[in-house]
């Protein structure tokens, strides 16, 4: 579990399908990360089993659940990514509306940096958005990522790569 100033983070469980039921049927999620067909709790609970679990167990790492710490009550997700067509771990993020333009993405995902670079000993991370998605490019710059090219994934979606260095945060 990581800790900041107001968020636990903490690694997704089976029991956390009902917030991503919730979390990827929001509009941004769909606009900007795309529709997963995740439409029932069964549906989360294997989202969560074959993404989540599964990237804990073959790369040591995956997304984290963020929590707010005063209520305990969810809001997002933020953590680490593995992507076959891409070298570099990459940072992904996603938060409920309410919570979005709060620092929450930014102070969650200054916390999964310093794991990345602490814990994992990991010195370089990647972030990739979609190019009209505007929160997340600024985000990005302002943990100190840079733009560095247009990638396309393998869905075939086109993407904006950013990318930093983590040896001295």
């Amino acid at each position: 579990m990581l800790e900041t100033e107001r968020l636990l983070l903490d690694k997704l469980t089976v029991e956390d399908a009902p917030f991503m039921l919730e979390l990827l049927n929001t509009p941004l999620w769909l606009k900007f990360i795309g529709d997963r067909g995740v439409r029932t709790l069964d549906d989360a609970r294997q989202y969560i089993l074959n993404g989540a679990i599964k990237s804990y167990e073959q790369h040591g790492f995956g997304p984290f659940l963020v929590k707010v710490k005063d209520n305990g009550v969810p809001i997002g997700m933020c953590g680490l990514f593995k992507r076959d067509t891409l070298e570099d771990m990459d940072i992904g993020f996603a938060f409920l509306p309410d919570s979005i333009g709060k620092g929450y993405g930014f102070e969650a995902a200054t916390a999964v940096m310093t794991y990345a670079r602490n814990g994992l000993g990991a010195t370089r991370i990647i972030g990739i958005t979609n190019p009209d998605n505007q929160n997340s490019i600024h985000l990005l710059e302002k943990l100190g990522f840079s733009f560095e090219r247009t990638v396309h994934l393998s869905a075939g979606d086109e993407v904006l790569l950013f990318g930093t260095s983590i040896v001295s945060l």
